[in-house]
């Protein structure tokens, strides 16, 4: 082949890549943001708060480190190649990344918000108000499936692809309608979480109702979304292989996840202790000594003599 089409055959392989870089600048801004913003926070809100006792640190090690894995699940998912080849190649990644932004990121970030900067999020004003009545248990479960079920529309999604502002409308109602789904279960707030069985109870519904567009995904005989129907095929999948990945992911991946979850609060609820209160192991009774007794007699009063009379 002629050296100069040589290169021009690399060049249009290279441009139609689904390997190939490609920048998301409004991805890093907002992930400095985030970093800048709770770095502020945590120096200069947290040590003024009326909450932080004197000498008690505003922010644990545990927090701090489930922030970084917010902040690293937030900049994968939402940056290169994952962004790219779900949003142009694969819808099963595309369905992997929206069970990253609405299953796991939002726990993530509520475990890392310390109480007294969720407190000063939420406030107790007007916007303050809406949000608490947002989270309540019936009316957050309700709007997170109802995101659910609308990102799913063949119309929606097809015009997503192409609409940048529409794409990431849609994701900013993905994630803040999960994290209103979230603050029942791990709200840093304990007044604004359910009790235990109210949790078992909740997350089992949240659990069922993505079922329907899962079944609809796995077992669908065409094509659902025509922007995923194109020529290039990512590790050879069909479109057809890549529709039943999708419902596979967002059923078996939600449903052991959520079902993980409840296991683990049963198990804190109603195991806690249970090892140490069936044990057959008996501590040994504790050996008096001579120093003991001997403070023991000194302290009861000695009987008055019989009198001889």
């Amino acid at each position: 082949m002629h050296p100069r089409l040589q290169i021009a055959a690399e060049l249009a392989d290279t441009l139609v890549s689904p390997w190939r870089f490609q920048a998301h600048p409004e991805v890093w801004v907002l992930v400095v943001f985030l970093v800048g913003a709770w770095l502020y926070a945590v120096r200069f809100i947290g040590p003024l708060s009326p909450e932080v006792q004197a000498g008690e640190p505003v922010l644990s090690r545990r927090q701090g480190w489930m922030f970084a894995a917010a902040i690293a699940l937030l900049w994968g998912a939402s940056d290169w190649p994952i962004h790219d080849i779900s949003e142009e190649y694969l819808y099963s990644v595309h369905m992997f990344q929206h069970m990253a932004l609405s299953y796991f990121l939002p726990p993530l970030v509520l475990l890392a918000t310390p109480v007294w900067l969720f407190r000063a999020i939420i406030g107790s004003q007007r916007a303050g108000k809406v949000i608490r009545w947002l989270a309540k248990p019936v009316i957050a479960g309700v709007l997170f499936n109802l995101v659910v079920m609308v990102t799913h529309v063949p119309t929606m999604v097809n015009q997503s692809v192409s609409n940048p502002v529409l794409h990431y409308s849609l994701h900013v109602a993905v994630v803040a309608s999960a994290l209103l789904m979230w603050i029942p279960v791990v709200s840093p707030d304990p007044a604004m979480r359910i009790g235990y069985g109210g949790r078992m109870v909740y997350l089992f519904l949240m659990s069922v109702v993505p079922t329907l567009p899962a079944a609809w995904l796995t077992f669908a005989e065409g094509v659902v979304y025509q922007q995923y129907d194109i020529a290039i095929r990512v590790w050879g999948l069909s479109v057809t292989t890549d529709q039943q990945i999708a419902g596979a992911v967002m059923k078996l991946g939600g449903s052991v996840f959520l079902w993980s979850i409840i296991i683990f609060l049963w198990f804190k609820r109603f195991m806690g202790g249970y090892s140490q209160q069936q044990s057959y192991y008996r501590k040994p009774d504790p050996v008096l000594t001579f120093d003991e007794v001997t403070r023991e007699f000194d302290r009861v009063p000695a009987a008055p003599e019989p009198s001889r009379d």
